[in-house]
């Protein structure tokens, strides 16, 4: 029995060499396109233009310095005095007397003496060097020399009256008690009745200021109470 090939298979049995065909197809067109293309190519060379920039010189003046002036010349003198030396035999006079000075001179001297200030100030001070000094005491003495010599007034008396009268007064420069004011009183009987004891007040030891008299003045408190 005699075999039949079909056509479509001797396609397939033919397909490798087309495949190897078609490869050699196209190396062939590769290799002829290399061939004709051209050899050499322009390469156009820009040459750049050199640019020279020009540099400025500047110039530098130097200040020439000057020498220094020469230093003037100092002229020392020489004394050439001769000196006397006098020897330790050579006898010295020391003793001047002043007399043949003022013999021919005429002077009248003053002699100024000074004589201290009276004190004329009629304005009686608070503070004195020395204050006053009532029979060897000082301002209490003379409150307790008051107090003995008090007499109650009736009046202030009958009325319950009582409390404390402040007064001032000046000691002059003789030492006698003066200018009785009344500061504070709580009632006129009382104040009168102060202002009696202290005008029969001896005389004090005036106060001294710069070992002169002066007027001091004093605020004395009198005290009324009536006891039981």
């Amino acid at each position: 029995m005699e075999v039949k090939k079909s056509p479509k298979a001797d396609l397939q049995n033919r397909k490798g060499l087309f495949l190897e065909i078609g490869l050699v197809i196209s190396l062939l067109i590769v290799v002829a396109a290399f061939k004709y293309a051209p050899d050499e190519y322009r390469i156009e060379a820009v040459e750049q233009e050199a640019v020279i920039v020009e540099e400025e010189i500047v110039e530098i003046t130097r200040n020439e310095l000057k020498p220094p002036a020469p230093p003037k010349k100092i002229e020392i003198q020489v004394f050439n005095d001769i000196l006397d030396i006098v020897t330790n035999d050579t006898e010295v006079k020391t003793d001047i007397s002043f007399d043949e000075f003022m013999d021919g001179l005429d002077m009248d001297v003053n002699y100024v003496v000074m004589e201290e200030e009276e004190i004329e100030e009629d304005t009686p001070i608070i503070k004195a060097e020395k204050m006053p000094t009532f029979q060897g005491g000082d301002l209490m003495k003379f409150r307790e020399w008051v107090q003995k010599r008090l007499r109650y007034p009736q009046i202030a008396q009958e009325n319950g009256i009582s409390g404390r009268v402040t007064l001032s007064f000046v000691i002059e420069r003789d030492g006698s008690l003066t200018n009785i004011e009344v500061l504070q009183t709580p009632d006129r009987s009382l104040s009168e009745e102060a202002i009696r004891v202290l005008k029969t007040s001896p005389k004090w030891e005036p106060g001294k200021q710069r070992n002169q008299p002066v007027r001091v003045k004093y605020t004395l408190p009198v005290a009324f109470q009536i006891r039981n």
